[in-house]
């Protein structure tokens, strides 16, 4: 898949990638909303691998939102974009899959003064209990939100999501070495769901200054060719 990204500014990296996997292993199908689509890669992704995806995405950067319909166009992949924030996206559309890479960097961390990494990056763009309250308002009856964040977190995420009555039926820890501390965390969340919280095998990242064969695999698998640009 190629794909266009801003010559400066904020660019995908690995976390959007095992997403990508994480996500297709449920085959995905009908209404999916990509949240926070940046150049779309996600989203992309996922519909590219999964033929009965009906993909829409939602981006408040005009930039973005230019990337992200460019490479639908290449990639001849239907797509609907809704340029605004998340916040105030529609609610009388439902959708059967949300997925979403969010700003997840919490409110302690250095801000950059970048506004595009900004907004890509920082969870104050995108605070827990709003994001949840929207997305459990867009779901249909037992359908499925899948995303990552800050492994740190965790605990929190858990609290919020069960504010709203979602529920996390799967969890899958990112470490980028064996030896070091979750980074990253993918989670699947169902609403109406009783299922227990399946906890996946750890992911591994690297091995010594490489990816794993894991991750390899699945960059094998994603195939993408990004070009950064200025369109």
């Amino acid at each position: 898949m190629l794909l266009y990204q801003p010559q400066e500014g904020y660019c995908y990296n690995s976390d959007s990638v095992f997403l990508y996997d994480f996500i297709d292993s449920f085959s995905p199908k009908g209404k999916v909303l990509d949240v926070g689509a940046g150049c779309g890669v996600v989203g992309l992704l996922v519909a590219r691998d999964n033929e009965k995806v009906e993909l829409e995405a939602v981006e408040k950067q005009e930039a973005f939102v230019f990337y992200a319909k460019t490479n639908a166009r290449v990639n001849k992949i239907n797509y609907k974009m809704h340029e605004c924030d998340f916040l105030q996206l529609d609610e009388n559309v439902k959708y059967d899959y949300i997925i979403s890479n969010p700003p997840f960097y919490h409110e302690g961390a250095s801000r950059s003064e970048n506004e595009m990494l900004f907004n890509a990056r920082y969870n104050i763009n995108l605070p827990l209990r709003d994001f949840f309250k929207k997305i459990s308002r867009l779901l249909k009856p037992s359908s499925h939100f899948i995303f990552c964040y800050d492994a740190s977190q965790f605990g929190l995420i858990c609290a919020e999501l069960d504010r709203v009555k979602l529920r996390v039926v799967d969890v899958q820890f990112v470490h980028p070495k064996i030896d070091k501390k979750a980074s990253l965390v993918m989670l699947h969340v169902r609403n109406g769901s009783k299922s227990l919280m399946k906890v996946w095998p750890p992911f591994i990242s690297f091995e010594g200054k490489d990816f794993s064969a894991q991750a390899k695999e699945i960059y094998k698998k994603a195939s993408t060719q990004s070009i950064k640009c200025t369109l």
